[in-house]
């Protein structure tokens, strides 16, 4: 699987595949292309992808169809290769796979350890499957729901109407403050879902209903550190599926730096220079650690302090 895609920036669907957008909303097409016998399979077990390699270099294992033991008519379309064409279809599977297929690993093992383009065929793969599971009645009327082949839409024979694939938005900021004397500080936190281990990243939270992005940027960094915040600019984007969301990342500028943490939401927090966070990182016995490198945190934190 190494050389069936190019390199490219994590995450980013579209340099990876052709949706076919047009084409999908066809029920012949992808139902068509499910039974041909170029079309490859990216195999999920409990959220798990399949891989194969060595531990060392893994790669994601794509299956064709004689190598699936199991029933396909459950797959969901992702897209098309957009050098071969060859149809590339999501399956949920338990133990039926062909053995010496591969290894199963966990998503953020997996995530880590492919290239850009697998990692973002994944994650796609991961969410789509995620919604597939947890979206099985209609929400109306309670009738099991229909799951054509195109992946993106399942109807209800009840009452007729539609139920597309959904994603939470989420925004995650690095708040920064600058002194008088034109010293500028981020902040970073850790947040009890870490553990016993010291990761410092960015704030995060999601986006309520009737919600600006800006205004949830402000809300959310007012509630976990009690700062307040002015100008508010975004950043980038990033699919998160873990299990759907989308993160929208911004950078934001404190008004001061008094901080009053809500301890359910963060246990410490510290407002640190670029020359802190480098020293403190790399040191030998490195005081602690930065969000990993997939993640829109990381990026943010390394954009700024690439920004010097």
């Amino acid at each position: 699987m190494s050389d069936f895609f190019e390199t490219g920036t994590a995450f980013v669907l579209d340099r990876v595949l052709d949706r076919a957008g047009n084409e999908r909303r066809d029920a012949e097409f992808a139902a068509g292309l499910l039974q041909h016998p170029s079309t490859l399979f990216v195999v999920l077990r409990a959220g798990e992808p399949l891989l194969h390699g060595t531990e060392d270099a893994p790669a994601l294992r794509l299956l064709a169809r004689e190598d699936i033991a199991i029933e396909t008519s459950d797959a969901v379309f992702l897209g098309l290769h957009p050098d071969s064409g060859r149809a590339i279809f999501a399956l949920a599977a338990g133990a039926a796979v062909m053995t010496g297929a591969g290894w199963f690993a966990g998503l953020r093992v997996a995530l880590l350890a492919l290239t850009e383009p697998e990692a973002a065929l994944v994650a796609h793969a991961a969410a789509l499957l995620h919604w597939r599971a947890q979206t099985r009645f209609c929400s109306f009327c309670g009738h099991g729901l229909e799951a054509p082949p195109s992946g993106l839409v399942l109807h209800c024979p009840s009452c007729g109407r539609q139920h597309f694939a959904r994603t939470d938005p989420a925004v995650i900021m690095l708040v920064r403050h600058r002194d008088a004397d034109g010293i500028e500080r981020a902040l970073l936190a850790r947040s009890p879902r870490f553990g016993e281990r010291r990761v410092l990243s960015t704030l995060a939270g999601f986006v309520e209903p009737g919600e600006r992005l800006e205004d949830a940027v402000r809300r959310e960094v007012a509630e976990e550190v009690g700062v307040a915040v002015g100008e508010v600019r975004y950043h980038s984007s990033q699919p998160w599926p873990f299990p759907a969301q989308i993160m929208l990342g911004f950078t934001a500028l404190a008004e001061d730096r008094a901080l009053t943490l809500d301890p359910e939401e963060i246990t410490e927090a510290h407002w640190l220079t670029r020359a802190e966070i480098v020293a403190r990182r790399d040191a030998a016995g490195a005081e602690f650690m930065l969000p990993g490198t997939i993640s829109i945190a990381r990026r943010l934190i390394e954009d700024w302090l690439a920004a010097a």
